[in-house]
């Protein structure tokens, strides 16, 4: 390892200010200096190179060293921020709202931020507790603020965190999109170098927001579908799966006038270790497992649970054995008819999603004469949509009230659904019941997803490669028709993107994960019947599991 990697660790350790990553950081530095070559491979996959801030802001695991998540990265990113927002307007005092959720440290990298923006000249409104990602979202608008920062990350595993930016303005609560990622990450860069951590101007002059704005998201968020009759009596389960949706939630059902759930008591409260689960995301296998038992012993009629910090929503309801999670394309299609239906008639009115989505919501566009968007993926460009009304991508993210968050959103979400469910029940269906209604509307899709997780990140740009060297010319017994490359931009959407279009009307879109080591491929198909869409898409699964076992 050579003597640079060192000197980076050495210059850190000098000015980190939190003892645990000070120990940490000198204890590998000390066994680095004896020889040891774990410890030097530790070192420099901690300091060769550093996180990289883009237009999700920053994510990755907790620890010491530039390429982690920790106080000193924290700091400069706060300072870089800082100074970006100054120099877009030298003449004005802007004003930042901070939040945070129950991650480890989520309330240390908080305050800091508040003390730094603090300390830089600025406004700095600092949310009086943890709480869900959309009232940090909300909040911006609701003071009028010129930028936002959520230190949260998600439904990541344990031991992440991350710093998520808005921008205020004409987007206000929209999350950032270039070019404002690259020149926030030039002036975190030049405070890196320019400048060490403890001489940072800090002060404790930041304000602590009171209720009121909690106050006043819980009312705009039951305002989005208040309880109807069939609500009665409905019985179901909510998992907040450790993180910080419950207390919000909560108070939104009641003022919403829903009947309270059965919680899952294991994983109701903020939790950063994350106990009963490896990996806090509702999608992942067995994340659901306890709301589930907890349903089947209450009798529940569906199952709610949202992400750690509650901007995401799964739903589940009883199958011939046991419990299914619907899809985030079929929950995205039942609120997207709900929204065509109430938009229906108004001018310039639109749907939108992200092009890995489903095909289906283009559909329910058309049908009730609305506009419809294919955005690239995440709520930053699906939140910008024209006309917006309702958008959703498949990861489970919803945006049902683009007038008060422009971001996605799990606690609006789970109203709309409960609305929805409500409805439902006050005529005799079910959820199940809803979506073979939609069916007959649209038409049979199907979607589903194949995940290839990778150890060296680089595999994923040789595999992508490959596809553009040689594109495939079927995938099993059906030809592509047509084969884009949106990194050529055919569509105008831009982005590390392949998508291809079947002579069946089925298609496949391949990209990398933007938060995880895993190339993703998205597959769509319609059929003539349920049978028939099943099977079609089983069978491109298949092609496509061939085809990257193949390449990689």
């Amino acid at each position: 390892m050579g003597a640079a990697i060192l000197d980076r660790a050495r210059a850190w350790l000098a000015q980190d200010p939190d003892e645990q990553t000070r120990t940490e950081l000198a204890a590998l530095i000390e066994r680095v200096e004896a020889g040891d070559e774990d410890a030097a491979d530790d070192l420099a996959d901690r300091f060769d190179g550093r996180l990289q801030f883009g237009t999700a802001g920053l994510r990755g695991a907790l620890g010491a060293g530039s390429n982690r998540m920790n106080r000193v990265l924290v700091a400069q990113a706060a300072a870089g921020f800082a100074e970006f927002l100054r120099t877009r307007d030298p003449e004005a005092t802007p004003t930042v709202v901070v939040g945070y959720d129950g991650r480890r440290n989520s309330d240390v990298f908080a305050r800091d931020s508040a003390e730094l923006f603090a300390g830089a000249g600025l406004r700095a409104i600092l949310l009086p507790r943890r709480l869900p990602t959309p009232v940090l979202a909300f909040a911006v608008r609701h003071f009028g603020a010129d930028a936002g920062v959520m230190v949260t990350a998600s439904h990541n595993p344990p031991n992440d965190n991350g710093y998520k930016v808005y921008l205020g303005g004409s987007d206000a609560g929209s999350q950032i999109v270039a070019p404002s990622d690259a020149d926030i990450a030039a002036s975190i860069r030049r405070v890196a170098d320019e400048q060490s951590v403890s001489d940072l101007p800090r002060s404790s002059a930041y304000e602590i927001a009171d209720e009121a704005v909690i106050e006043a998201y819980v009312s705009a968020t039951a305002a989005v579908g208040p309880a109807p009759e069939g609500a009665a009596g409905t019985r179901w389960v909510y998992t907040a799966m450790h993180g910080v949706g419950w207390e919000t939630f909560s108070r939104v059902l009641e003022e919403a006038g829903y009947p309270q759930p059965t919680v899952v008591p294991e994983q109701i409260e903020p939790d950063g270790t994350f106990p009963t689960v490896a990996f806090p995301n509702p999608e992942e296998p067995g994340a659901m497992d306890l709301a589930f038992a907890t349903a089947a012993a209450s009798g529940a009629e569906f199952v709610l649970a949202q992400d750690p910090d509650a901007d995401r929503l799964a739903v589940a309801i009883p199958a011939e054995s046991g419990w299914r999670r619907l899809t985030g394309n079929e929950v995205g299609l039942l609120l997207g008819r709900r929204a065509a239906r109430a938009a229906a008639g108004t001018p310039d009115a639109s749907l939108a999603c992200s092009l890995v989505s489903s095909p289906g919501l283009g559909a329910i566009a058309e049908k009730y004469g609305l506009g419809f968007h294919e955005t690239l993926t995440g709520f930053k460009w699906i939140s910008r949509a024209p006309g917006l009304v309702f958008g959703f991508e498949e990861a489970l993210g919803y945006l049902v009230n683009p007038e008060t968050v422009r971001d996605k959103d799990g606690i609006s979400a789970s109203i709309a659904f409960l609305e929805l469910a409500a409805e439902a029940r006050g005529r005799g269906a079910t959820i199940a019941d809803l979506l073979d209604e939609l069916t007959a509307e649209i038409g049979f899709y199907a979607s589903g997803q194949v995940s290839l997780r990778v150890e060296d990140v680089s595999t994923i740009a040789t595999i992508m490669a490959s596809l553009r060297a040689e594109p495939p010319a079927a995938f099993g017994e059906t030809a592509v028709e047509r084969a884009d490359d949106l990194l050529q931009d055919p569509a105008r959407l831009g982005g590390d993107v392949l998508r291809y279009a079947l002579a069946d009307g089925s298609r496949v879109i391949a990209r990398p994960s933007g938060t995880e080591p895993k190339l993703k491929a998205y597959l769509d198909v319609r059929g003539e019947s349920a049978e028939d869409s099943a099977a079609r898409l089983v069978a491109l699964e298949q092609a496509v599991r061939e085809l990257l076992d193949r390449l990689s």
